[in-house]
């Protein structure tokens, strides 16, 4: 990682603001509650042709024996450890407060490059209160800005950038997989993350909706490499109580959508619920790659045909989602991990996978011959020929002489001969039919 800049301070001085604003995007959740932001949150900015990665950190608070807190702080930090160039932020409407100065005291020991920002300075009056923060010692400077409208962020960035070190630009990966970790609050999607990685980057912890935002990290492992998103645990509409819960369902439901494939996390104890298959649904609407992950099968007890019978069951539930492959795992003994990281590879390939014409027709022509669409009205279908769309998720096009006429029994037909001749196993396949 290279050319990276962490924001850090005191809860609610207006991070996460300054971090949208950075980086062009509404991606960190803001509220006026304290300790919104607890993990760490990465995003990527641009400043005069200079390309840099953002971290945006929760709160520090020091002897506090909270224990989101005191994880937040193990966030910071790490976000410090990793960082080229801090910002620490303070409040100018609020003045300086003791948390300041505790975290400042922390801050000057490292010799990385710092900027002391006094958040908040909207008007002139604001901006001549700033004097006080000389005190903490950080820099030789206070940059007074406004996260909200913008003010004072130009001065204040071309600093930062000649302060980074003279290396290539930070660039956003491309072309990389991107996985989404979903699922339902406290289904064990963080601690996955998390071995995955083989570091503490989501706060973990037994309360359900610990994670609030969508957490990218890069992943490289097995040979593999892509971006993995670890999600807020989606809940039922009905159960969304606060404007933070809203806000993560929102960025997990973004999530999913921006992302190629969906690793489910079911907990094996709850076992599948309407609000799993809701989750299943979604992420089938979307047209994304599917892997089922049952976790916590370390706490089941086992008999002959367990996975089997669980698996029955899971099936019955989603009869429209029969081609997402199952895998019983337990992260809290690493059981299956890397065979349900293989698959989710595969899955991924299998939903890439462009077929020629000529090997469909081969394939499907003769099928669609043994068992041709039923008439309509004393008029044959016939089905002339088959092709892929260049669609992002796989399309296959039937030209036929009605295809009007052509029924939802008959499609789902076309859909399982594909699947039978070519391993599409985990994807959601479309099909469609044109007029020939």
């Amino acid at each position: 990682m290279s050319n990276v800049i962490a924001i850090v301070g005191r809860p609610n001085v207006g991070k996460s603001t300054f971090f949208n604003r950075l980086t062009g995007e509404r991606d960190a959740i803001m509220h006026n509650e304290s300790g919104v932001t607890r993990d760490r949150h990465y995003g990527y900015a641009e400043w005069t042709g200079n390309k840099f990665i953002v971290i945006d950190t929760g709160g520090y608070v020091q002897g506090s024996e909270d224990k989101f807190e005191a994880a937040i702080r193990d966030q910071v930090m790490l976000a410090v450890d990793e960082a080229d160039v801090i910002l620490f932020m303070v409040d100018c409407v609020a003045g300086l407060t003791g948390l300041d100065t505790d975290f400042a005291n922390i801050i000057r020991q490292s010799d990385k490059p710092k900027f002391l920002i006094a958040n908040k300075a909207d008007t002139t009056e604001r901006t001549h209160m700033i004097a006080e923060f000389y005190s903490l010692g950080i820099g030789d400077e206070v940059f007074p800005v406004s996260s909200q409208n913008g003010k004072g962020t130009g001065e204040l960035l071309d600093a930062v950038v000649e302060a980074l070190p003279k290396q290539q630009n930070a660039e956003e990966p491309d072309g990389i997989p991107k996985i989404s970790v979903i699922g339902r609050p406290n289904a064990g999607k963080s601690s996955l993350v998390n071995l995955l990685l083989g570091k503490e980057r989501s706060i973990v912890t037994d309360e359900a909706g610990t994670t609030r935002d969508s957490i990218h990290s890069h992943y490289k492992a097995f040979g593999k490499e892509f971006i993995i998103v670890d999600t807020a645990g989606l809940r039922r509409k009905s159960r969304v109580k606060e404007n933070i819960e809203f806000y993560s369902n929102l960025r997990a439901i973004k999530s999913i959508e921006e992302s190629d494939v969906c690793i489910v996390m079911l907990d094996a104890q709850r076992g599948i619920e309407s609000q799993d298959v809701n989750i299943l649904s979604l992420a089938h609407r979307n047209g994304k790659g599917i892997v089922i992950l049952v976790n916590k099968w370390d706490l089941i007890e086992k008999e002959t045909n367990t996975a089997k019978d669980y698996e029955k069951l899971i099936r019955e539930k989603i009869p429209h989602l029969n081609f997402a492959p199952i895998i019983f795992v337990s992260v809290n003994d690493k059981q299956r991990i890397q065979k349900a990281i293989e698959k989710t590879i595969e899955v991924y390939d299998n939903k890439r996978q462009k077929l020629s014409t000529s090997v469909l027709n081969k394939e499907i022509l003769p099928e669609i011959e043994r068992r041709p669409p039923p008439t309509y009205r004393g008029k044959y279908i016939r089905i002339k020929y088959i092709t892929q769309l260049p669609t992002y998720k796989p399309v296959f096009a039937f030209f036929a002489n009605h295809p009007k006429h052509i029924k939802e029994p008959y499609a789902r037909f076309l859909e399982n001969q594909i699947r039978k001749k070519f391993n599409f196993e985990g994807v959601p396949l479309r099909v469609v039919f044109k007029e020939k």
